[in-house]
């Protein structure tokens, strides 16, 4: 008669848990040092004898281990649960700041490093403003290399100097333009100016063309601004229609 310990076969179960996510739950036959992982369904299969231990393992699961008794090695199929394994903190301690919560008294006791920035370091040229692409195509139109530099004669000829300079100016007057408009909410040419908000942009454009307009800018006195803008609203509104809209809007 063979003894029951010399058996040996090929197990064939299943893992299953609460939330049904068994995909590749690794299988262990800590005895004969074998591995298997389970298939998308958490089944699987392993060869093992009497007595072996297995041991079932993955990262969001408890390790469950099993001996492969006579009545394990006799089913037909194997069913095993799995817990899934909860990481539980008793207490968190946030050290070594101890916040309190109130950002004001916070504040006051937390030691802040420096911001480093190139100025802070003391770099050259840390406040220096980088040249914009128009800056950088109108510089490269006025020089150039060898004993006669080419660059300038033929961009001076084409009038592309001309055109970047023009290009260049365009563009300071309009970040500044914008800069100016960022002074008031949109809602407040809306209600005061009564200027539509698809029609601010253009608005700006229209106060822009002004002569005065750069004069009084560079005052940055934001309610001679405000004055400037109030008196070209009523001509722009009339030059484009909108203050019948406007009256039509109170009624």
């Amino acid at each position: 008669m063979v003894k029951a310990q010399t058996f040996s076969k090929e197990i064939t179960g299943k893992v299953f848990s609460k939330d049904g996510d068994v995909a590749a739950t690794h299988v262990l036959n800590t005895t004969l040092n074998k591995a298997t992982i389970t298939d998308i369904d958490g089944s699987f299969s392993i060869r093992a004898n009497l007595n072996d231990t297995l041991v079932f393992s993955a990262v969001q699961f408890k390790k469950k281990q099993l001996v492969v008794t006579q009545e394990v090695f006799l089913q037909a199929k194997l069913y095993v649960l799995l817990e899934e394994a909860l990481t539980q903190l008793d207490e968190i301690v946030v050290k070594p700041f101890y916040l309190s919560g109130d950002i004001g008294d916070d504040l006051k006791t937390l030691e802040i490093e420096p911001v480093v920035t190139a100025s802070t370091l003391g770099l050259p040229n840390a406040y220096v403003i980088p040249p914009t692409k128009a800056e950088r195509e109108l510089f490269e139109a006025k020089s150039g290399g060898g004993i006669v530099p080419l660059n300038p004669i033929i961009n001076g000829i084409t009038g592309r100097t001309k055109m970047l300079k023009e290009r260049v100016a365009r563009n300071k007057k309009y970040a500044r333009t914008e800069r100016v408009k960022a002074f008031y909410a949109d809602s407040i040419y809306l209600k005061d100016l009564k200027i539509p908000l698809d029609k601010i942009d253009d608005f700006m454009y229209f106060c822009e063309i002004d002569p005065s307009f750069s004069s009084l800018v560079d005052t940055h006195d934001k309610l001679k601004i405000w004055d400037f803008f109030k008196q070209k609203s009523v001509v722009y509104r009339k030059n484009n229609k909108l203050s019948v809209v406007t009256e039509e809007k109170k009624n």
